[in-house]
């Protein structure tokens, strides 16, 4: 079992903008391919960060307030939080080490 959490419009402002912790969203849907090829990755990369930062999932097609107030115009997008702003994007697919690199440059 994966620790990344569902992030959902009705925890965003909690699990997101008010975390003390560094916060990475998965933008996804379950239409779409590539979603689903970059679920694992992000699946294992919460698997290594516990107790560091949060790890997290919004589907765009259940809360599309968030999508659209983030710019997330494709997906699978990745934003990263700290202190409730985002400071690094990645969009499209991308290897695990990329992901857990934006993640680290936050955790320090």
């Amino acid at each position: 079992m994966s620790n990344s959490i569902q992030i959902t419009q009705d925890n965003f402002g909690q699990q997101v903008l008010a975390s003390t912790q560094p916060v990475l969203v998965d933008f996804w849907a379950a239409w779409c391919g590539p979603c689903r090829l970059v679920s694992p990755t992000i699946d294992a990369l919460a698997d290594k960060v516990i107790g560091q930062a949060t790890v997290g999932k919004l589907n765009v097609d259940e809360n599309p307030a968030i999508a659209e107030r983030y710019g997330i115009s494709s997906i699978p997008t990745v934003l990263v939080f700290r202190d409730g702003e985002v400071v690094d994007k990645l969009i499209g697919v991308h290897s695990e080490h990329d992901y857990q690199s934006a993640l680290e440059q936050v955790i320090a």
